[in-house]
């Protein structure tokens, strides 16, 4: 009778890991053996029709991009020849693609997490499932070879006593790990259906990214293209900050060349310095940040304290002062993002360079006001003009797809950056191949923490 509970006991077990190990190992699982498994289809496909066609989701999404050209046109139609509306269309979409571009990292971060619990559970399982095997093989020789009858000889009834000795000590071990097995198992089932949560809403969350992204894309479009028309930027200007920025050393060297020597970079210096002053004089007025018609910051740089949302959806990978590889510290915020993510200006602000400075790339400067400066490098494209007038939020770039070198850690000076690398925290991975933005703040050309600037849940981000 111990024998038969036995080997019903370790065939139960064997069954039931079994059976989670072969679940989990599908050819799409996730974890080491392979990627998460497929989620199934949106819509059943009818009967008659091609196998391998859904033609009633085609015609689905073909009408939800018809639709979406129709009241993409009406937004540019209802914003021709108003600037204010223009504008507002730009930061509430740009702020929506931010916020659904960090709802994925999110979820992506969930997904990888819950992926390592179901590669843990499952190869725990299977390396019980072994030790049960060999267990269940030596009980089956038992029933196929049992001990002797106990009155036939004294050494008979030895081997027998033995025998339920033995399968006394094992059968409450048996019963420990079935509770133990049958709690992974409950577990893993559990994960396996959080994750099945969390990639449909990956599902959904890329489609409105995508209307976003595409959205954001043929409104910068126009924006400059208004732009070309009503405030051209010569080629001879252009050129003349190409030039600058080539013969320059470093980045201070280059804003002060920049605002002194080319045309746009000093009237939007200009306008700076006339807008402090005027801010200066007046008390601080929180309801212009509400304005998309304004024309200089709506408050004084050193008043926008806990204002500023970070530029860009991501993961902030090292703050202001920490310390580097090279024994000195940061001088600005390095932030892992997703690829093609659109970068907004963090505040209101005059361009006074865009464009490629020495080993950084793509560089974009932004005067605020009262001696303030923004600095930004790692992206792929700049998407608007020297002298142009940025808002806070307002998209002005784009992340590539590969990483850059996103500034030195020692702060844009010098020559030949470092990359900071991406953290072995980061649930975008450090072989993930993330780009990386890097923003600095300076006051009169020196490095500032920019920590105190970011609003409240961005500046908790940033902490952690």
């Amino acid at each position: 009778m111990m024998l038969r509970s036995g080997l019903l006991l370790c065939a139960l077990l064997l069954g039931l890991s079994g059976a989670a190990v072969s679940a989990h190992a599908q050819p799409n699982g996730a974890g080491g053996g392979g990627k998460p498994a497929p989620l199934p289809p949106a819509s059943p496909v009818r009967q008659g029709a091609n196998p391998g066609l859904d033609t009633e989701a085609l015609k689905a999404d073909v009408s939800g991009a018809e639709a979406f050209q129709k009241k993409l046109a009406a937004e540019l139609e209802a914003a021709k020849g108003d600037r204010a509306k223009l504008n507002a269309l730009l930061v509430e979409t740009a702020g929506r693609s931010r916020a659904v571009e960090q709802q994925l990292i999110d979820v992506e971060a969930r997904i990888g997490d819950l992926d390592r619990s179901a590669v843990e559970l499952t190869s725990s399982l299977a390396k019980r499932r072994d030790v049960l095997a060999e267990v269940l093989a030596a009980l089956l020789r038992m029933g196929r070879e049992p001990p002797p009858a106990l009155l036939m000889r004294p050494d008979d009834a030895l081997d027998a006593v033995r025998s339920a000795i033995l399968l006394g000590a094992l059968l409450p071990e048996l019963r420990v790990e079935a509770e133990t097995l049958a709690a992974d198992l409950s577990e893993l089932v559990r994960v396996r259906g959080e994750l099945n949560d969390a990639r449909t809403r990956l599902g959904q969350l890329r489609p409105a990214l995508d209307q976003d992204q595409k959205r954001l894309s043929a409104l910068v479009g126009e924006r400059q293209r208004r732009r070309a028309e009503e405030q051209p930027l010569a080629p001879a200007e252009k050129a003349e900050a190409d030039q600058v920025a080539k013969s320059s050393g470093d980045v201070h060297d280059l804003v002060t060349r920049l605002e002194t020597e080319v045309g746009p970079a000093a009237r939007a210096a200009d306008a700076a310095g006339a807008a402090s002053a005027a801010q200066a004089a007046a008390k601080p007025d929180l309801e212009a940040l509400k304005n998309p018609a304004r024309i200089a910051p709506a408050v004084a740089f050193d008043q926008a304290k806990g204002l500023l949302p970070l530029p860009v959806a991501g993961v902030p990978l090292r703050g202001f002062g920490v310390g580097d590889d090279v024994g000195g510290s940061t001088k600005g915020l390095t932030i892992a993002t997703r690829a093609g993510a659109p970068v907004s200006a963090p505040a209101d602000g005059w361009v006074v360079y865009a464009g490629p400075f020495r080993s950084y790339g793509q560089l974009l400067i932004i005067n605020a006001g009262g001696g303030y400066h923004i600095l930004m490098a790692g992206m792929e494209k700049i998407t608007v003009d020297l002298g142009q007038f940025v808002l806070a939020g307002e998209p002005v770039a784009v992340m590539g797809g590969l990483p850059r070198l996103a500034g030195s850690s020692r702060g844009l000076e010098g020559s030949a950056p470092a990359s900071p690398g991406l953290s072995r925290g980061s649930p975008l991975g450090t072989a993930s191949g993330q780009p990386q933005l890097y923003v600095e703040f300076r006051k009169d050309g020196v490095s500032i923490d920019p920590a105190p600037w970011w609003a409240a849940t961005d500046s908790r981000k940033v902490r952690g």
